[in-house]
């Protein structure tokens, strides 16, 4: 079941507006559950996703966030949410009345309906989690879990409603994060590195950059926002990189110097910095092949790496990253892609 977003504008229109600031696009008029905005929305009652089930059976369902920018909390009414998969990997099963997902990842979970039909339905509910500055959607988006009834059930019948944690419950987030764990079994090992050969310091940042002769940008002198890692916002390339590297053509298409580390430092749980410039590149990080790499944001090096979990940590495709906040993650460079021939 994608969650997603509806905006009550054309969208080629919504990501050309972005583009020229580069903010964040505006504010979606609602989120979507299946495509449909559902009953706690004006006028949308008949739009509404409906999951039929039967009592006393278990479902598989498979929850993907796939708005732009929002995390969501996620939550069925008067039901538990057995975790048992995040984004294709097995972890430890938990179970959990609300579970938490990041935009681009996929969460599966067992749901055990109840043995007996019961007398009433029950709303599936989404809304963000966000705790940084600015605004966001604050809304929430409903589908109707509703059982089929080998009887005529009445026409109306009670609606129970979930309790979704507040907008900002960080420590809910936080508690939701650390029981995600991976199988570490002899069939499904944690093969997480041990001995690290690189270790990088990134941060994730949104700074200002200047634009170029062909954009058309609505900041101050001439400047618009831009994400950046380590003060490098990345510039899309017109050759695949992994192309260019296989042929030998790199230059003029990437830079093999991607920086280590910042190139400004400053206090990234504090104020901004003064000089919130950042600069543009095709830059990559080139590693040796089955190189161990380990790459963390603004933490204490003294006291946190003790509290690593290297024995059963969750392998994730996506990852998300709380403003002000940091995550530590090791990965083998194991899989350098599919050659390719020039032909």
């Amino acid at each position: 079941m994608p969650a997603g977003e509806w905006f009550n504008a054309d969208p080629e229109a919504v990501i050309s507006q972005a583009l020229q600031t580069g903010g964040g696009p505006n504010v979606s008029d609602a989120y979507t559950i299946n495509g449909l905005p559902g009953p706690l929305y004006n006028c949308s009652a008949k739009d509404t996703f409906k999951l039929k089930v039967k009592p006393g059976k278990t479902y598989l369902l498979r929850f993907i966030n796939a708005a732009l920018n929002d995390e969501l909390f996620f939550s069925i009414a008067n039901h538990t949410l057995n975790i048992v998969d995040v984004d294709a990997i097995y972890v430890k099963p938990f179970d959990t009345d609300t579970l938490l997902i990041t935009p681009g990842q996929t969460t599966n979970v067992l749901l055990k309906t109840k043995p007996q039909f019961p007398n009433a339905s029950f709303l599936m509910a989404a809304r963000p989690y966000a705790t940084g500055q600015g605004t966001f959607d604050n809304s929430t988006v409903a589908a109707i879990l509703e059982y089929i009834s080998p009887l005529k059930s009445p026409k109306s019948l009670p609606l129970f409603k979930p309790n979704l944690p507040s907008l900002n419950d960080t420590s809910f987030a936080t508690n939701f994060t650390k029981r995600l764990k991976s199988l570490a079994s002899a069939q499904y090992p944690a093969n997480v590195p041990k001995k690290v050969d690189k270790h990088f310091f990134f941060t994730v940042s949104l700074g200002t950059n200047p634009c170029d002769q062909n954009q058309t940008c609505q900041g101050p002198n001439g400047t618009k926002f831009s994400a950046s890692i380590n003060n490098i916002s990345f510039v899309m390339p017109t050759t695949a990189l992994l192309q260019a590297h296989f042929v030998g053509q790199s230059n003029g298409v990437y830079s093999p110097n991607f920086p280590f580390s910042p190139a400004h430092w400053f206090n990234y749980t504090g104020n901004p910095p003064n000089n919130t410039m950042v600069g543009n590149g095709t830059k990559v990080l080139v590693l040796p092949f089955n190189t161990s790499v380990e790459i963390f944001g603004n933490y204490d090096p003294n006291t946190d790496p003790k509290t690593f979990n290297l024995v059963d940590p969750v392998e994730r495709n996506t990852v998300g990253v709380p403003s002000g906040g940091w995550v530590a993650i090791r990965f083998l460079a194991d899989n350098p892609g599919r050659k390719l021939t020039a032909q």
